[in-house]
């Protein structure tokens, strides 16, 4: 009871806005109060009656009440001194199960006024397709104007769990009634419950928390650099000592936007606008063993980067032989060997990691998109010898590894580590990749379909962005890789063999629609 009252205070607090926004939060509280005490008879909060047994309550979704999409009621309250003359806004969105009781449609000026907003006050940074999402559960999602789609994007392979997974949202409410965030200044439970579990069902024995892929990867390589320093029996904190300090990636790379990272990612026109980028970044052909051989040099390679499974690039899984190469040459060169499994890891080869697939433990792991379930979250696990490279103060930030994203990861972690759910994504992946090939048969277009689990792409001799949209008119969501010319897929791990039949017969009349056009 204590901890229900806090929260409907914290809540009473929060939304000062407009009432219509009070109004919002309040369906949320009792909807989480009812999910929370089962046993009372009915939760009641400023006038609402919320009760167990209510249907809606047993989706654990949120209550579809809240289906306008602002209010504009001037706010009752500012800080003291503040003034301005825009209105309050409270934006008020909801997730409803069943779908067939979701956010009430709206028309497509509906639509193009959202878009039009988003262009006047965002960042102008994204190619954004001209639909505004509302709202999904599963492995499906319906835009504000009603249309319903299968997702194979999932939000560039994060959703693992789909859309509104109920075991997903139970973790966040529950946390977010308690505590969100502290910093790292103080020991909360759910960091340690995450690390864990990354710890004792991997390679590794120590993790760091970040909030993103590219910073996984920019923690990566401050700790190889610091290791390489260290390592070489120099002090690691005189600038005037030297030590290895290359890193070798590889073509067709992503391992993200930020500077360090970008040095490392193969794609020139991500990097020109904002040169000179990170020094010391050196490319080597991908499953290419002389390239490789060549790049790797002792006393002067730190480590090198690579993705079991490339997916931005293209689709291209590595082979066996290439990354036990990997392994060889960097323990004779004295290097670490990073694996990049921001996109490949957590579930989506059919694996738990990616590198199970091929017999090769890294030094130093990096993951991020999966882990949270859509919140943002970044990971670096690596060995102990790595780990004893880093002192207090070496790395850090601000919100990573809070008490909220490191439950709702828990949550995440728990669903994909079942054995059998892991072998389903096998299953599944082997069953997209077939009915691909049996509904893309006639089209010379196809130049190939490969991939490992749900990490599936389909090259083309086309440029891959037209088919996409039609797909999309068509019911189907997925994204581009390579150079342009890959359909990339990467759904959530929990869609159905019907999502799965579904949606590769529409990629592939979407294809052959489009070709016959040219």
């Amino acid at each position: 009871m204590q901890r229900q009252n806090s929260l409907q205070c914290l809540l009473q607090k929060f939304c000062t806005c407009s009432e219509a926004g009070l109004e919002a939060i309040t369906l949320m509280h009792g909807l989480y109060a009812a999910l929370s005490f089962p046993s009372a008879s009915t939760t009641t909060f400023r006038g609402h009656d919320f009760h167990p047994d209510d249907a809606s309550l047993h989706t654990l979704g949120l209550v579809g009440a809240m289906n306008r999409v602002a209010s504009t009621k001037p706010a009752a309250t500012r800080r003291m001194g503040a003034r301005s003359t825009r209105p309050s806004v409270c934006v008020r969105t909801a997730l409803v199960t069943p779908p067939s009781k979701m956010l009430k449609a709206q028309d497509s000026n509906f639509s193009a006024k959202v878009m039009e907003e988003e262009k006047k006050y965002v960042l102008q940074t994204y190619g954004r397709i001209p639909v505004v999402m509302a709202h999904g559960q599963g492995a499906r999602v319906w835009d504000t104007e009603g249309k319903e789609y299968i997702d194979l994007a999932a939000g560039i392979a994060v959703n693992a769990l789909g859309h509104s997974d109920p075991r997903w949202l139970k973790a966040v409410t529950e946390q977010a009634a308690v505590l969100a965030h502290t910093s790292n200044l103080y020991h909360t439970v759910p960091q340690v419950e995450l690390a864990k579990r990354l710890v004792e069902n991997s390679f590794a024995d120590k993790v760091f928390f970040c909030n993103s892929g590219t910073e996984a990867n920019e923690g990566a390589i401050k700790f190889a650099r610091k290791w390489a320093r260290v390592n070489a029996g120099i002090d690691a904190y005189d600038p005037n000592a030297t030590a290895p300090f290359e890193l070798v990636s590889f073509s067709s790379s992503f391992h993200g936007r930020t500077m360090g990272a970008l040095a490392l990612t193969y794609k020139e026109q991500y990097k020109t606008p904002f040169l000179p980028v990170m020094p010391g970044a050196i490319m080597a052909t991908f499953n290419d063993l002389e390239s490789t051989k060549k790049a790797i040099k002792k006393g002067v390679t730190a480590a090198v980067f690579v993705e079991p499974v490339q997916g931005e690039g293209g689709i291209h899984p590595a082979s066996k032989e290439f990354l036990q190469l990997l392994r060889k040459l960097c323990d004779e060169a004295g290097a670490l060997l990073v694996f990049d499994e921001v996109q490949c890891g957590l579930g989506r080869t059919g694996k738990l990691w990616g590198y199970e697939n091929f017999g090769v433990e890294p030094d130093i792991m990096t993951v991020a998109k999966p882990l949270a379930g859509g919140l943002p979250i970044g990971a670096v696990l690596m060995k102990q010898h790595v780990a004893d490279a880093m002192k207090p103060g070496d790395h850090g930030s601000t919100f990573a590894g809070n008490p909220l994203v490191c439950h709702a990861a828990c949550a995440v972690f728990d669903v994909v580590n079942e054995p059998s759910f892991l072998t389903a994504v096998g299953d599944k992946g082997e069953r997209l990749k077939a009915a691909l090939a049996k509904h893309m048969s006639g089209n010379k277009h196809v130049k190939d379909i490969r991939g490992s689990g749900l990490l599936v792409g389909v090259e083309l001799d086309i440029p891959a962005g037209p088919v996409t949209e039609v797909a999309r008119e068509m019911g189907v969501l997925l994204i581009t890789a390579g150079a342009g010319n890959v359909l990339r897929m990467v759904p959530p791990l929990v869609l159905t063999n019907e999502d799965i039949d579904s949606a590769a017969l529409i990629v592939a009349q979407a294809l052959d629609k489009h070709a016959a056009t040219l």
